[in-house]
């Protein structure tokens, strides 16, 4: 269950811009691109960075005004650099892109992203046409996004939300298996080292428990534990080698 999500660019001035938003909506499973009076033509340079957003940017639909992009979407929502939080101005109070894939990952229907021009971002009439308005954090003195890392920045967010839920997504990267005995197996062997290699005593366990914060912090596979183990062995071997312990 996810709705169904059109791209909607207003007033656009560079070509290319269009073409690599067209790309990133491929990438994230955007269903159609409409572009509200374009100030560019969508020529070779829109179509060179397309990629495989090339249909999408085919089957663009051109509209006069945002009401004639968004009349059939359930759902409007609008992109803005700026943000008001909790004040008592309504216009500009946004969520983040994180939130905003929450919420739609368990709604159904036609959701319209909405992105302003270039130069200006959207205007106060297209704003308030908007039913939900999403900001992407950034630092403040440059707050402004280019439209292209715009778009894909908000469609990977709404992407990810859905998770294990979208069939069509690529994997995930696979959950971790914590195995706390090679850890302390790790370990034990960590302090065999110290005490070949003639460690100082009372630094010893400082430095055991610097790696066990190491670890927990980068929590290793079972497989990468077992490499450092071979390490760990193979060094073993050489220094009680050279000093003649069995």
């Amino acid at each position: 269950m996810s709705p169904r999500l059109v791209a909607v660019l207003v007033r656009p001035k560079e070509d290319g811009n269009v073409g690599a938003v067209a790309r990133s909506a491929r990438n994230f499973g955007i269903a159609h691109l409409a572009i509200v009076a374009p100030r560019a033509s969508l020529g070779p340079e829109a179509r060179r960075r397309s990629m495989a957003g090339a249909p999408l940017l085919k089957s663009a639909t051109v509209c006069a005004d945002l009401d004639a992009a968004t009349h059939d979407a359930d759902l409007v929502v609008g992109t803005t650099d700026l943000s008001t939080g909790r004040s008592a101005s309504y216009l500009r109070r946004s969520v983040s892109p994180e939130r905003l894939g929450e919420m739609l990952r368990t709604l159904e229907g036609t959701v319209a992203l909405v992105f302003g021009p270039e130069d200006n971002g959207l205007g106060r009439e297209e704003l308030a046409r908007c039913d939900l308005l999403v900001h992407i954090p950034a630092r403040r003195e440059s707050p402004t996004l280019n439209l292209s890392h715009a778009a894909a920045i908000l469609f990977y967010a709404i992407h990810r939300a859905r998770g294990p839920f979208d069939g069509e997504s690529t994997p995930a990267p696979e959950s971790i298996e914590l195995n706390g005995r090679e850890k302390e197996l790790f370990l034990e062997r960590l302090e065999e080292l110290m005490r070949l290699t003639g460690y100082k005593a009372h630094k010893r366990r400082g430095l055991a428990l610097l790696f066990r914060r190491v670890l927990g912090r980068s929590t290793p596979t079972e497989s990468e534990y077992r490499m450092m183990l071979g390490l760990m062995r193979a060094t073993r071997a050489k220094l009680a080698g050279r000093r003649g312990v069995k």
